[in-house]
């Protein structure tokens, strides 16, 4: 019982890192954290999910500039709904290859000591450090649950949201894409499942439109906000 609270607990962290400080706060810059809350995030991201800020950054604007196009380095329109949503990690690994591309589209990301020397020199570092910290906590379990923490955010960002967030659900207006919401309940994925929405407003940092519509990633925003460690804002 004690593993399986562990696993959801640190994998919805890891899910609320990704869609406020890589999504919200850094590609469209519709929020911005205090140091402390921005390092703590990096931070967390660096330890279990082994992601490079600036190459997440990019690859998400280029996919904006150029979707459902050749250009677009994960649309299930050209790639297949079954290739993003399975193996979505590729295409974005493939994509975060771009050297030109990551540079021209991330020169607003952290390029810190820590960012130069640690998060990015040695992003492989955190992941292992993760498994050591899982197997003194539970064992032979903690390879398991790292298992987990690993294909997490591949198969729930890279794969449910760029491949069903353009091939399946419904559409509070019309984008020159294929977005569609998933679900009116952002919970699983923080409100990322409100894809449509977002590609409605890319720079509103709440992502859902309607009154019946739910997003956990705002409502952790607007907790924050009221703490002042968070300043939104207005699109």
């Amino acid at each position: 019982m004690l593993e399986i609270l562990y696993t959801l607990i640190v994998t919805h962290l890891t899910i609320i890192c990704v869609t406020l400080y890589l999504h919200r706060s850094q590609t469209h810059r519709s929020v911005t954290f205090t140091p402390v809350i921005n390092h703590l995030m990096r931070f967390w991201l660096w330890l279990t999910t082994g992601m490079i800020t600036a190459q997440w950054v990019a690859v998400h604007r280029l996919h904006h500039a150029h979707t459902e196009t050749l250009d677009d380095p994960h649309s299930p329109k050209h790639h297949g709904l079954l290739r993003v949503l399975f193996g979505g990690a590729l295409l974005y690994t493939r994509a975060a290859k771009e050297k030109l591309t990551i540079t021209n589209l991330s020169r607003d990301c952290p390029q810190d000591w820590i960012e130069r020397n640690l998060y990015t020199k040695y992003h492989w570092l955190g992941l292992v450090m993760l498994l050591l910290i899982n197997f003194l906590l539970f064992g032979w379990w903690g390879f398991l649950i790292w298992g987990i923490q690993a294909v997490w955010i591949p198969f729930w960002a890279a794969g449910v949201v760029n491949g069903l967030g353009h091939f399946y659900g419904y559409r509070n207006g019309e984008t020159r894409d294929n977005s569609h919401n998933i679900l009116p309940w952002g919970i699983i994925i923080a409100g990322e499942e409100l894809h449509n929405n977002h590609h409605l407003t890319p720079a509103a940092a709440k992502l859902s439109h309607r009154s019946w519509e739910f997003d956990l990633g705002w409502f952790y925003i607007r907790v924050l906000e009221k703490l002042g460690l968070a300043t939104v804002k207005q699109p």
